[in-house]
Protein backbone atom coordinates (compact mmCIF):
# COMPACT_ATOMS: atom_id res chain seq x y z
CA UNK A 1 0.00 0.00 0.00
CA UNK A 2 1.37 3.78 -1.00
CA UNK A 3 2.06 5.53 2.31
CA UNK A 4 -0.48 8.55 2.01
CA UNK A 5 1.66 12.19 1.75
CA UNK A 6 0.86 13.75 4.97
CA UNK A 7 2.40 10.93 6.48
CA UNK A 8 5.48 10.48 4.76
CA UNK A 9 5.93 13.94 5.22
CA UNK A 10 6.01 13.69 8.74
CA UNK A 11 8.56 10.77 8.85
CA UNK A 12 10.90 12.74 6.85
CA UNK A 13 10.11 15.99 9.39
CA UNK A 14 10.90 13.56 12.76
CA UNK A 15 14.00 11.91 10.67
CA UNK A 16 15.41 15.67 10.04
CA UNK A 17 14.93 17.02 13.34
CA UNK A 18 18.10 15.26 15.12
CA UNK A 19 20.95 17.08 12.87
CA UNK A 20 18.39 20.80 13.08
CA UNK A 21 18.36 20.17 16.54
CA UNK A 22 21.96 20.37 17.93
CA UNK A 23 24.18 23.54 19.05
CA UNK A 24 21.81 25.13 20.23
CA UNK A 25 23.69 28.43 22.02
CA UNK A 26 23.04 31.90 23.06
CA UNK A 27 23.45 34.52 19.94
CA UNK A 28 23.31 37.53 21.50
CA UNK A 29 22.07 39.65 24.49
CA UNK A 30 19.65 42.07 23.90
CA UNK A 31 20.21 45.24 26.66
CA UNK A 32 16.58 46.40 27.20
CA UNK A 33 16.72 47.97 30.93
CA UNK A 34 13.92 49.75 32.77
CA UNK A 35 11.95 49.15 36.19
CA UNK A 36 9.92 45.84 36.79
CA UNK A 37 9.21 42.29 36.39
CA UNK A 38 8.39 40.42 33.79
CA UNK A 39 6.26 37.41 33.07
CA UNK A 40 5.15 35.83 29.65
CA UNK A 41 7.06 37.28 26.71
CA UNK A 42 5.07 36.90 23.63
CA UNK A 43 6.64 37.32 19.69
CA UNK A 44 4.46 38.84 16.69
CA UNK A 45 5.98 37.11 13.79
CA UNK A 46 3.48 39.57 11.59
CA UNK A 47 5.16 42.79 12.77
CA UNK A 48 8.89 41.81 13.66
CA UNK A 49 8.08 42.68 17.62
CA UNK A 50 8.09 41.49 21.20
CA UNK A 51 5.71 42.17 24.10
CA UNK A 52 7.20 41.72 27.08
CA UNK A 53 5.19 42.30 30.51
CA UNK A 54 6.23 44.69 32.93
CA UNK A 55 3.90 45.04 35.99
CA UNK A 56 2.35 48.10 35.17
CA UNK A 57 2.82 48.13 31.27
CA UNK A 58 3.67 46.21 28.39
CA UNK A 59 7.08 46.67 26.20
CA UNK A 60 6.96 46.34 22.98
CA UNK A 61 10.19 45.46 21.41
CA UNK A 62 11.55 45.25 18.16
CA UNK A 63 13.59 41.92 17.34
CA UNK A 64 16.56 44.09 18.25
CA UNK A 65 15.68 45.27 21.62
CA UNK A 66 14.46 48.73 20.94
CA UNK A 67 11.36 50.02 22.33
CA UNK A 68 9.18 50.81 19.83
CA UNK A 69 5.82 51.33 22.02
CA UNK A 70 4.28 51.01 25.39
CA UNK A 71 1.09 49.76 26.31
CA UNK A 72 0.27 51.70 29.72
CA UNK A 73 -2.29 51.04 32.70
CA UNK A 74 -1.63 47.04 32.65
CA UNK A 75 -1.62 46.51 36.48
CA UNK A 76 -0.08 43.31 37.42
CA UNK A 77 -0.11 42.11 33.52
CA UNK A 78 1.18 38.58 33.09
CA UNK A 79 0.68 37.65 29.37
CA UNK A 80 -0.54 39.10 25.89
CA UNK A 81 -2.64 37.60 23.60
CA UNK A 82 -2.42 38.45 19.63
CA UNK A 83 -5.49 38.23 17.21
CA UNK A 84 -4.07 38.78 13.95
CA UNK A 85 -6.54 38.18 11.74
CA UNK A 86 -8.62 41.07 13.82
CA UNK A 87 -5.65 43.33 13.87
CA UNK A 88 -6.39 43.09 17.99
CA UNK A 89 -3.94 42.55 20.86
CA UNK A 90 -5.56 41.55 25.01
CA UNK A 91 -3.36 41.77 27.53
CA UNK A 92 -4.13 40.12 31.18
CA UNK A 93 -4.35 42.45 33.64
CA UNK A 94 -4.15 40.16 37.36
CA UNK A 95 -4.04 43.51 39.98
CA UNK A 96 -6.96 45.11 38.20
CA UNK A 97 -9.00 41.90 37.35
CA UNK A 98 -9.19 43.07 33.65
CA UNK A 99 -8.49 42.69 29.94
CA UNK A 100 -6.95 45.23 27.99
CA UNK A 101 -7.42 45.71 24.21
CA UNK A 102 -5.20 46.94 21.75
CA UNK A 103 -4.56 47.32 18.27
CA UNK A 104 -0.99 45.67 17.13
CA UNK A 105 -1.14 47.57 13.71
CA UNK A 106 -1.00 51.15 15.61
CA UNK A 107 -0.46 50.09 19.51
CA UNK A 108 -3.45 52.30 20.74
CA UNK A 109 -5.44 50.54 23.41
CA UNK A 110 -9.29 50.78 22.25
CA UNK A 111 -11.59 48.89 25.21
CA UNK A 112 -10.79 46.80 28.51
CA UNK A 113 -12.96 44.25 29.83
CA UNK A 114 -13.52 42.57 33.14
CA UNK A 115 -12.82 39.18 34.20
CA UNK A 116 -15.19 37.05 35.98
CA UNK A 117 -12.40 35.46 38.39
CA UNK A 118 -9.77 37.37 40.10
CA UNK A 119 -5.87 37.53 39.14
CA UNK A 120 -5.74 37.23 35.36
CA UNK A 121 -2.69 35.26 34.34
CA UNK A 122 -2.60 33.32 31.03
CA UNK A 123 -4.03 35.09 28.21
CA UNK A 124 -4.99 32.97 24.81
CA UNK A 125 -6.67 33.44 21.57
CA UNK A 126 -8.19 30.91 19.82
CA UNK A 127 -8.99 31.71 16.19
CA UNK A 128 -11.25 28.68 16.00
CA UNK A 129 -14.19 30.44 17.66
CA UNK A 130 -12.44 33.87 17.52
CA UNK A 131 -12.16 33.93 21.48
CA UNK A 132 -10.12 35.18 23.79
CA UNK A 133 -9.46 33.15 26.85
CA UNK A 134 -7.80 34.39 30.57
CA UNK A 135 -6.81 31.50 32.81
CA UNK A 136 -7.84 33.32 36.34
CA UNK A 137 -5.26 31.70 38.99
CA UNK A 138 -7.43 33.08 41.69
CA UNK A 139 -10.57 33.05 40.53
CA UNK A 140 -9.91 29.07 39.77
CA UNK A 141 -11.89 29.97 36.51
CA UNK A 142 -11.41 30.94 33.06
CA UNK A 143 -13.04 34.15 31.64
CA UNK A 144 -14.46 33.67 27.78
CA UNK A 145 -14.37 36.94 26.05
CA UNK A 146 -16.14 37.71 21.93
CA UNK A 147 -12.46 38.82 20.51
CA UNK A 148 -14.40 41.10 18.15
CA UNK A 149 -17.08 42.60 19.91
CA UNK A 150 -15.13 42.90 23.17
CA UNK A 151 -17.59 41.76 25.30
CA UNK A 152 -17.66 38.42 27.83
CA UNK A 153 -19.11 35.31 26.59
CA UNK A 154 -18.95 33.19 29.94
CA UNK A 155 -17.51 31.34 32.77
CA UNK A 156 -15.73 27.78 33.38
CA UNK A 157 -15.15 27.00 36.75
CA UNK A 158 -12.28 24.96 37.57
CA UNK A 159 -12.07 24.35 41.59
CA UNK A 160 -8.55 24.32 40.64
CA UNK A 161 -5.58 27.07 39.52
CA UNK A 162 -5.44 27.53 36.15
CA UNK A 163 -1.55 28.03 34.44
CA UNK A 164 -0.11 28.07 31.13
CA UNK A 165 -2.57 27.09 27.90
CA UNK A 166 -2.64 25.92 24.26
CA UNK A 167 -5.49 26.09 21.73
CA UNK A 168 -5.30 23.10 18.75
CA UNK A 169 -7.11 25.18 16.55
CA UNK A 170 -10.12 22.75 15.97
CA UNK A 171 -12.27 24.66 19.02
CA UNK A 172 -10.01 22.51 21.46
CA UNK A 173 -8.29 24.37 24.75
CA UNK A 174 -5.97 22.93 27.06
CA UNK A 175 -4.99 24.11 30.35
CA UNK A 176 -2.60 23.38 33.81
CA UNK A 177 -4.08 22.59 36.48
CA UNK A 178 -1.24 24.10 38.87
CA UNK A 179 -2.42 23.01 41.90
CA UNK A 180 -3.83 19.34 40.98
CA UNK A 181 -0.95 18.42 38.52
CA UNK A 182 -3.94 17.89 35.87
CA UNK A 183 -4.52 19.10 32.41
CA UNK A 184 -7.85 19.97 31.81
CA UNK A 185 -9.48 19.56 27.80
CA UNK A 186 -12.20 22.53 27.17
CA UNK A 187 -14.66 22.92 24.06
CA UNK A 188 -14.11 26.25 23.31
CA UNK A 189 -17.60 26.99 21.63
CA UNK A 190 -19.68 25.44 24.16
CA UNK A 191 -17.66 26.11 27.28
CA UNK A 192 -17.53 22.96 28.84
CA UNK A 193 -14.59 20.92 30.39
CA UNK A 194 -14.14 17.74 28.37
CA UNK A 195 -11.54 15.80 30.11
CA UNK A 196 -9.81 16.20 33.20
CA UNK A 197 -5.93 14.30 32.76
CA UNK A 198 -3.84 13.32 35.73
CA UNK A 199 -0.12 14.74 35.15
CA UNK A 200 1.72 11.56 36.90
CA UNK A 201 4.44 11.33 37.59
CA UNK A 202 4.83 15.57 36.29
CA UNK A 203 3.90 17.94 39.65
CA UNK A 204 2.83 21.45 39.32
CA UNK A 205 2.71 22.23 35.92
CA UNK A 206 3.35 25.38 34.60
CA UNK A 207 4.09 26.09 30.88
CA UNK A 208 2.93 24.23 28.08
CA UNK A 209 3.41 23.97 24.13
CA UNK A 210 2.16 21.96 21.29
CA UNK A 211 2.67 19.60 18.48
CA UNK A 212 -0.59 20.11 16.53
CA UNK A 213 0.28 17.91 13.73
CA UNK A 214 1.12 14.61 16.18
CA UNK A 215 -1.47 16.01 18.71
CA UNK A 216 1.13 15.98 21.41
CA UNK A 217 0.73 18.57 24.32
CA UNK A 218 4.12 19.26 25.88
CA UNK A 219 3.93 20.19 30.09
CA UNK A 220 7.20 21.61 32.20
CA UNK A 221 6.64 20.87 35.96
CA UNK A 222 8.18 22.25 39.18
CA UNK A 223 9.74 18.75 39.78
CA UNK A 224 11.88 18.72 36.97
CA UNK A 225 10.04 16.82 34.47
CA UNK A 226 8.63 17.27 31.24
CA UNK A 227 4.94 15.62 30.52
CA UNK A 228 4.32 14.37 27.03
CA UNK A 229 0.80 13.80 26.62
CA UNK A 230 -1.48 12.69 23.69
CA UNK A 231 -3.88 15.74 23.42
CA UNK A 232 -7.00 12.69 22.34
CA UNK A 233 -6.54 10.16 24.93
CA UNK A 234 -5.09 12.56 27.82
CA UNK A 235 -2.01 9.51 28.02
CA UNK A 236 1.45 10.47 29.51
CA UNK A 237 3.54 9.46 26.43
CA UNK A 238 7.29 10.05 27.73
CA UNK A 239 8.95 12.14 30.66
CA UNK A 240 12.31 13.58 29.70
CA UNK A 241 14.08 15.11 32.39
CA UNK A 242 14.37 18.82 32.27
CA UNK A 243 16.04 21.74 34.75
CA UNK A 244 14.94 23.48 37.95
CA UNK A 245 12.37 26.24 37.80
CA UNK A 246 10.78 25.44 34.18
CA UNK A 247 8.06 27.80 33.69
CA UNK A 248 7.53 28.23 29.62
CA UNK A 249 7.64 25.54 27.11
CA UNK A 250 8.06 26.05 23.35
CA UNK A 251 7.45 23.00 20.49
CA UNK A 252 9.18 24.10 16.88
CA UNK A 253 7.36 22.45 14.49
CA UNK A 254 9.94 23.09 11.37
CA UNK A 255 12.89 21.17 13.52
CA UNK A 256 10.79 18.69 15.36
CA UNK A 257 12.37 20.24 18.59
CA UNK A 258 10.42 20.96 22.34
CA UNK A 259 11.99 23.38 24.73
CA UNK A 260 11.93 24.34 28.95
CA UNK A 261 13.10 27.40 29.72
CA UNK A 262 14.58 26.93 33.34
CA UNK A 263 15.03 29.53 35.74
CA UNK A 264 18.04 27.81 37.25
CA UNK A 265 19.79 29.19 34.07
CA UNK A 266 19.84 26.43 31.23
CA UNK A 267 17.44 25.55 28.20
CA UNK A 268 16.66 21.66 28.00
CA UNK A 269 16.38 20.68 24.29
CA UNK A 270 14.24 17.63 23.71
CA UNK A 271 14.48 15.91 20.46
CA UNK A 272 11.20 14.53 18.96
CA UNK A 273 12.54 11.19 17.35
CA UNK A 274 9.11 9.60 17.02
CA UNK A 275 5.42 10.99 18.36
CA UNK A 276 6.01 8.97 21.14
CA UNK A 277 9.85 8.83 21.27
CA UNK A 278 12.05 11.86 22.72
CA UNK A 279 15.82 12.29 23.74
CA UNK A 280 16.99 15.19 25.60
CA UNK A 281 20.10 16.36 23.27
CA UNK A 282 21.04 19.37 25.61
CA UNK A 283 20.62 21.40 29.01
CA UNK A 284 22.02 24.60 26.76
CA UNK A 285 23.36 27.56 29.50
CA UNK A 286 21.34 30.73 29.46
CA UNK A 287 21.12 32.67 32.50
CA UNK A 288 19.65 32.60 35.83
CA UNK A 289 16.06 33.86 36.06
CA UNK A 290 15.52 33.33 32.32
CA UNK A 291 11.98 31.12 33.25
CA UNK A 292 10.00 32.12 30.03
CA UNK A 293 10.64 32.65 26.70
CA UNK A 294 8.82 33.02 23.08
CA UNK A 295 9.80 31.31 19.77
CA UNK A 296 10.24 32.36 16.49
CA UNK A 297 9.46 29.53 14.41
CA UNK A 298 10.76 31.24 11.20
CA UNK A 299 14.48 31.91 12.72
CA UNK A 300 13.90 29.05 14.98
CA UNK A 301 15.49 31.45 17.62
CA UNK A 302 14.35 31.97 21.03
CA UNK A 303 13.97 35.10 23.49
CA UNK A 304 14.39 34.62 27.02
CA UNK A 305 13.97 37.81 29.27
CA UNK A 306 16.29 37.72 32.47
CA UNK A 307 18.12 40.16 34.56
CA UNK A 308 20.00 40.33 36.74
CA UNK A 309 19.54 39.57 41.06
CA UNK A 310 20.39 41.45 44.38
CA UNK A 311 21.11 38.70 46.90
CA UNK A 312 18.18 37.40 48.58
CA UNK A 313 17.00 38.30 52.09
CA UNK A 314 17.57 36.37 54.86
CA UNK A 315 14.56 33.84 55.46
CA UNK A 316 13.69 33.46 59.04
CA UNK A 317 11.49 30.26 60.24
CA UNK A 318 7.88 29.99 59.18
CA UNK A 319 8.29 32.91 57.07
CA UNK A 320 7.79 32.62 52.88
CA UNK A 321 10.50 32.71 50.55
CA UNK A 322 10.44 36.14 48.65
CA UNK A 323 12.34 36.75 45.34
CA UNK A 324 15.32 38.79 45.49
CA UNK A 325 15.48 42.25 44.42
CA UNK A 326 16.59 43.16 40.49
CA UNK A 327 19.28 44.71 40.14
CA UNK A 328 18.46 48.45 38.44
CA UNK A 329 18.70 49.02 34.71
CA UNK A 330 19.75 45.19 34.50
CA UNK A 331 16.81 43.84 32.48
CA UNK A 332 17.87 42.38 28.98
CA UNK A 333 16.40 39.79 26.52
CA UNK A 334 18.81 36.50 25.75
CA UNK A 335 18.77 35.42 22.17
CA UNK A 336 19.06 31.29 21.68
CA UNK A 337 19.32 29.63 18.83
CA UNK A 338 21.47 27.67 16.30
Amino acid sequence: MRMPFARLASLLLLAAAPAQAQGVHLLQTLKVGGPGGWDYVTLDSAHHRLYVPRFDRVMVLDLDGKTVGTLPGTEGVHGVALAPDLDRGFTSNGRSQSVTIFRPSTLKVIGHMKATGAGPDAILYDSFTRRVFSFNGQGKDITAYDAEKGTVVGAIPLGHKPEFAVADGKGRIFVNLEDASQVAAIDAQTLKVLHIWPLAPVEEPSGMAMDRLHRRLFIVGRNKLMAVMDADSGKVVATPAIGAGADAAAFDSGTGTAYSSNGEGTLTVVRQDAPDAYAVLAQAPTQRGARTMALDETTHRLYLPTADFEPAPPRKPGEPWQRPALVPDSFRILVVGR
